[in-house]
Parts: C-alpha cells; sequence; structure tokens
C-alpha cells in the first residue's frame, strides 16, 4: 500500500487521476473536480471537521474593508488548495476590488508558520482558522470570520475490491492518530464507515451531506 500525505496540487491531481495513491488525504472539491471517486473507486474514510476561517491580527480586530488592506502585511499559506489560508482570503480581496499585486503579501509553508510571522510581527494579518491553543499567544478579540462552515479534508480510500475490514481497520488508526494530536480543530472527526459491528459498510449519505 502506498499512502501520500500533503505534496503539491499537481502531485495530488496526478495521483487521483491515475489512481496512484491507496490512500490519500484530500479536499472534497479536488475529488469532485477528478471524478475520484466514480473512475478510481476512491471512497471517503474520515473527515475533519467543518470550520470557520478567520482574519487573524496581534494588534487589532481585522476589518473587511478594502483601504484596511492596503498598508498591511498579510500573510498566507502557500498552498493553493488551502480555503482557509489561501483561497478564501483571495476571494475576500477580489470580492473587494483589491488588485492582489498591490498587497504586501508573505507566503508561508503551514498554518504554524503562519502563526510565528505573526507572533514575531513580521506580518500584521494572517488568514487561517482559529485553534484553543491560539489564546496562548493572540486574543479572540482579534480575528474576524472570513467564512463559515468550511468542509474539512477527508482520507479517501482506494477501493477496488469490497475490502471492508481493511477501510475499518484504517479508519480506526487514522482516527487514534488524530486524536493523539490533541488539537481542537482535530476533534469531532466525521467516521463514514460503519464498524461497530457486523456487516460492516459504508455509511451511505454521510459524506453527501456534508
Amino acid at each position: 500500500m502506498e499512502i501520500y500525505w500533503g505534496g503539491s496540487l499537481a502531485g495530488q491531481i496526478e495521483f487521483l487521476a491515475k489512481g496512484i495513491a491507496d490512500l490519500i488525504l484530500s479536499k472534497d472539491n479536488v475529488m469532485e473536480a477528478m471524478m475520484a471517486e466514480s473512475t478510481q473507486h476512491y471512497m471517503p474514510l474520515i473527515g475533519y471537521p467543518s470550520y470557520t476561517a478567520f482574519f487573524i491580527s496581534s494588534r487589532e480586530k481585522p476589518k473587511i474593508e478594502k483601504a484596511y488592506f492596503l498598508d498591511k502585511t498579510i500573510g498566507l499559506v502557500d498552498y493553493p488548495t488551502s480555503r482557509s489560508g489561501h483561497i478564501l482570503p483571495k476571494q475576500v480581496f477580489k470580492r473587494l476590488d483589491i488588485d492582489l499585486s498591490t498587497l504586501n503579501v508573505v507566503y508561508a509553508s503551514s498554518h504554524s508558520a503562519l502563526r510565528e510571522l505573526l507572533s514575531k510581527g513580521d506580518v500584521d494579518i494572517i488568514a487561517s482558522y482559529w485553534q484553543e491553543r491560539d489564546q496562548q499567544r493572540f486574543s479572540q478579540n482579534y480575528i474576524t470570520p472570513i467564512a463559515d462552515n468550511v468542509t474539512g479534508s477527508k482520507w479517501y480510500l482506494k477501493m477496488v475490491d469490497e475490502n471492508t475490514d481493511l477501510a475499518c481497520a484504517l479508519q480506526n488508526t487514522i482516527s487514534d492518530v488524530v486524536n493523539k494530536m490533541q488539537s481542537n480543530y482535530f476533534s469531532g472527526l466525521n467516521h463514514y464507515w460503519q464498524c461497530e459491528s457486523v456487516p460492516y459498510g459504508l455509511i451511505e449519505g454521510k459524506a453527501s451531506e456534508e
């Protein structure tokens, strides 16, 4: 079995289009665009909860106004499929009729790296999600929502055969690993397989409802 976690969007697309990965962490919009569930038989195992995306500052409550952003240094995630750290803030700038080239944008490799930039004062604002431990460094009064109910990523298994035992084993293993991370963002995982009693099976309709 080959497992791919992260990587570039181009790499993800190649893995999904060719069915290279047996187990992959991806976003539903990428899966839908590639029709990976119908063409390569990928099925969801476990999903991260929906969340709210924010602009976060260390000095003041960010304003969703064009003039506000023009003199700010803004931290974004250098990953084009990141909704809270890349897609959604850029949609805000477009809605405000802001040319991205006029903004002072600093790209970071991860959400953790964004928080380091903000903590050091290297940027004025970052776009990300809010987690409980952020309160140790930043004020919850200095966050402004960008979008609510942003769908989290999901782990997908390539199910060419009806290997329900494998699906349940992987769902339980991923759940155990994620729960050990003790992050507020990872709480309340969505399980897509019924593995409590035989017969095991996909919980029909759950993945499409979220």
